[in-house]
């Protein structure tokens, strides 16, 4: 059993390799009557695509998405929608050198341990390619949020590359789209991006912090214990290619606080209740509180890289690795659309069962 599939209610399994003829998803669970279109899903596979300029990969892929199934007139049916994106510029032959040697810091070697065979070209199934198709589920996802609950923002951005960390003093929400670097500080990119070329230049990678918010996210989502909101979150942005942790709200730097501090006082507002921060990152004991859901995930270094590193073949011998081919220096930065997808499909995913137990969109009990 490879596990290939997420979600409970709003479920996707993904399909397809790096290198093989096309990847794609099919997407089970989407309510009925949500207006979906080929090129709503290509704004944001646009966002993650390749090529768009020297700061990522230089693979050039279209990453056209075709709908198979699951919609007519405009609109989904209820039925599995079926998503193919062609893989075009596959070069397998820069991995030929390899076919039988393991890449420090890939799945190379635990894919040969578990399967004893496997697809070398591009890493297969491990390859970051794989991301495309969710970031098309996560086109769906977004589209049927708007459709039931209109207002809710997904937004994710760099808050470190490497050395290079945001200074939240000179936060911009509006400049993130504005550079290549999802970075809300425009007056930084230059220097976020002459770190990166230096690191290029001199054949090495970094690794990354992306931050995701939702903003108008209703409070009541998500349940104690098994199904808690920020359990799923987790898990969908740790399956994500080279992720090493997630943290949510103060994560980590919630261990360096006292309890006075880190308790988010509530008030009654106007229209309910408020809180006088937000140190939970919007959810409380696994349900979402209605505040904004803050997370953040680290992306390791991009592992290939010209630089020689030490490694072994397949018969046990040693040997030394220069990863050939076209990779990014700084794959954090196209993993910032993928992680908007997967927030979008744990939410929807996580409101519709909570429609399901409580017949409601949004809170159930009374405040005041």
């Amino acid at each position: 059993m490879s596990l290939n599939s997420f979600g409970h209610l709003f479920r996707v399994t993904t399909w397809g390799e790096s290198h093989g003829p096309a990847l794609g998803a099919t997407v089970d669970g989407c309510p009925p009557g949500v207006p979906v279109n080929e090129a709503m899903l290509q704004h944001w596979l646009d966002k993650r695509r390749p090529g768009q300029n020297k700061n990522m990969t230089q693979r050039n892929e279209p990453d056209a998405v075709q709908i198979l199934s699951g919609v007519f007139e405009g609109r989904t049916t209820g039925t599995p929608i079926q998503l193919m994106i062609e893989n075009t510029d596959q070069r397998s032959r820069d991995y030929g050198d390899i076919a039988n040697t393991f890449r420090p810091g890939h799945a190379d070697i635990t894919y040969h341990q578990k399967y004893g065979h496997r697809d070398y070209r591009g890493g297969g199934r491990s390859s970051a390619r794989e991301t495309a198709a969710r970031v098309a589920a996560g086109g769906i996802a977004r589209a049927a949020l708007d459709h039931l609950i209109p207002g809710v923002q997904i937004k994710g951005y760099m808050v470190r590359m490497g050395a290079m960390v945001l200074n939240r003093a000179g936060f911009d929400w509006n400049a993130i789209d504005g550079n290549d670097f999802w970075l809300p500080d425009a007056a930084a990119a230059p220097e976020w991006e002459a770190y990166l070329q230096k690191l290029r230049k001199d054949h090495n990678s970094v690794g990354a912090v992306i931050e995701l918010v939702a903003r108008g996210v209703p409070a009541g989502l998500g349940a104690p214990i098994y199904a808690k909101l920020d359990t799923d979150l987790a898990a969908a942005c740790m399956s994500i290619n080279a992720v090493k942790a997630v943290e949510i709200g103060e994560g980590m730097a919630a261990a360096e606080l006292m309890g006075t501090d880190n308790a988010d006082e509530i008030y009654m507002g106007e229209s309910g209740p408020e809180y006088s921060s937000n140190h939970a990152g919007g959810i409380l004991g696994g349900i979402s509180t209605g505040q904004e859901i803050v997370l953040r995930f680290a992306v390791k270094p991009t592992s290939s890289i010209l630089s020689p590193r030490a490694s072994i073949r397949v018969d046990g011998t040693p040997t030394e690795v220069v990863t050939k081919g076209r990779h990014d220096p700084c794959v954090g930065i196209r993993a910032v659309p993928v992680g908007e997808a997967m927030m979008a499909c744990v939410l929807l995913d996580h409101l519709l069962l909570h429609r399901g137990q409580t017949g409601s969109m949004g809170p159930v009990g009374r405040i005041g």
